[in-house]
């Protein structure tokens, strides 16, 4: 139904409008007795194959809603109606912005991807610990993906970090530090081994002080060459935190079928989706080996089935996120991945 009624019909739309307009509809329909109910029903899968019990933490299944679709918090137990084993909030930033431009958002059909240029758009780190209050879950993990404002220079990045995992802490159960989005003036320079030392140093300290710790994973783009990803599995063994997010959104434009003409006319941007998912693999690929398997790995980019998420799985991910595809694939897909995984 999906495909053939609502994604034309969402497909009409501007991409940034059809996304709000899908979860704020989504949001009112659960309101009617008994939908909630069926949508789980109908889209949910549960079994103890797929139980997962990492970071000290208990997954219900490895499949994850990755950041971006749920930037501030606002839907994210809707979407836990659709069979997502946990879900990642975010990208929060220590004060709101509005991100880049609009346009910012646009579909490669003939690609199964998108290209981003958002920017960290988002109503600032006060207001998702608010909606976080009081929210109680023994199924879903929630995730919160923090990142620096776009005003903030890079020498005093590490301020803006700490702003957010010091409020998000006590509402989120694990933390992602968002350095390799390519949507933000110099944000990657952030990956470099000396700046990211000490950032993830700086926040593993303040993690350690409590008396629960939580697990930081660090999220890196698939664009880095293998030195430098040698650098980051050096940094993340050295600083001790939980592991690493592969992969981000790419600058690249290889290989796409959509026309130059039209990735030209969008300029500049991440792509994601169904063409990252080669060099997502690689990467986890290359850090699984690098590292001897020490490293746990959360795969994201590219997964539209469930043979996609066992590649990810089988070259090293202990888990798997999705979006871009899920947008392209529609809500069936997640219970359609779930028991493919469960059958491997």
């Amino acid at each position: 139904m999906y495909k053939l009624f609502i994604k034309p019909l969402l497909f009409s739309l501007n991409p940034e409008t059809a996304h709000h307009f899908t979860v704020k509809l989504f949001s009112v329909v659960l309101w009617i007795p008994g939908i909630s109910h069926f949508v789980k029903w109908m889209y949910g899968y549960k079994s103890k194959t797929l139980e997962r019990r990492l970071f000290g933490l208990d997954f219900q299944n490895p499949v994850g809603l990755a950041a971006g679709f749920d930037k501030d918090g606002k839907y994210f137990k809707e979407m836990s109606n659709l069979g997502f084993g946990f879900i990642e909030i975010g990208t929060v930033t220590p004060r709101p912005q509005e991100g880049n431009p609009k346009p910012r958002l646009f579909r490669l059909p003939k690609d199964s991807a998108l290209i981003n240029r958002m920017g960290f758009n988002n109503e600032g780190v006060d207001a998702l610990v608010e909606r976080l209050k009081g929210f109680k879950s023994d199924t879903l993990i929630i995730g919160g993906n923090i990142g620096k404002n776009k005003t903030t220079p890079n020498e005093k990045a590490v301020d803006d970090y700490e702003i957010c995992f010091k409020k998000l802490f006590p509402y989120v159960d694990y933390f992602v530090v968002n350095v390799s989005s390519p949507n933000t003036p110099n944000l990657r320079a952030l990956q470099g081994k000396e700046p990211l030392t000490a950032l993830l140093q700086h926040l593993q300290n303040i993690n350690l002080s409590k008396e629960e710790p939580k697990p930081i994973f660090l999220k890196i783009a698939p664009d880095l060459n293998e030195s430098q990803i040698d650098d980051i599995v050096d940094i993340v063994t050295e600083v001790g935190i939980a592991g690493v997010i592969a992969t981000n959104t790419t600058i690249s434009r290889e290989g796409l079928s959509t026309s130059k003409e039209l990735i030209a006319s969008i300029g500049n941007g991440g792509l994601s989706g169904y063409p990252v998912k080669d060099r997502s693999t690689e990467v986890i690929r290359y850090i699984h080996k690098k590292s001897q398997g020490k490293i746990p790995i959360i795969g994201v980019g590219g997964i539209a089935n469930g043979k996609d998420a066992i590649e990810k799985l089988r070259a090293g991910a202990v888990l798997v996120q999705v979006y871009s595809c899920f947008i392209y694939e529609g809500p069936a897909m997640i219970k359609s991945i779930l028991k493919e995984i469960e059958k491997a």
